[in-house]
């Protein structure tokens, strides 16, 4: 039997219907072979975040667990957004879906994968400075902690409280996602 991991995803869309992109997407991760969704936050609405001048965004993080590893988890999200027609033509510019792998097993746990290369950096190494990942994720999990880059471990909860864009993620008025 397959060992089962807690991950973190984080989810955004600025293009297109982004509600219905986003409960679709929450839908194919929660449907795909060795991925089951646990939770998934209330959506929120942000400001778009470096790049080139867009619309604003849907985010909302999914809870799962998976028996897949970091690397078949990451071909299953990029799958879920090929479907969605995501293409990745500008760094940081608007997309009609992007599923980001923020963390893969919990802190200190043997199953926590802490890795950076060409293909994957775990955990993500912007999530600890983004409002609109922190936010919705200490709403869903306020126990939630998370590895930094000097190796260690905060709470999300705090992280949120002084992302630096916080003050550009706000309650979106949609129903929820699942």
């Amino acid at each position: 039997m397959a060992r089962v991991t807690a991950v973190v995803l984080a989810l955004g869309a600025n293009l297109g219907d982004r509600a219905a992109t986003l409960r679709d997407a929450v839908a194919e991760l929660d449907a795909t072979d060795g991925v089951r969704v646990r939770s998934v936050s209330a959506p929120v609405e942000t400001d778009p975040v470096g790049g080139p001048d867009q619309p604003d965004y849907l985010n909302a993080v999914v809870l799962a667990d998976t028996d897949l590893d970091a690397d078949a988890l990451l071909d299953a999200c990029h799958a879920v957004e090929q479907r969605h027609g995501r293409e990745r033509l500008v760094r940081w510019g608007a997309r009609t879906l992007d599923v980001d792998v923020v963390a893969y097993g919990e802190p200190g746990a043997d199953d926590e994968v802490v890795r950076s290369d060409e293909r994957l950096t775990l955990p993500h190494p912007r999530a600890h400075e983004r409002g609109f990942v922190l936010l919705p994720w200490a709403q869903v999990d306020p126990a939630a902690r998370l590895r930094l880059a000097d190796g260690s471990v905060a709470d999300v909860a705090g992280l949120a409280a002084s992302a630096p864009d916080r003050d550009g993620v706000r309650p979106a008025d949609i129903e929820p996602l699942r």
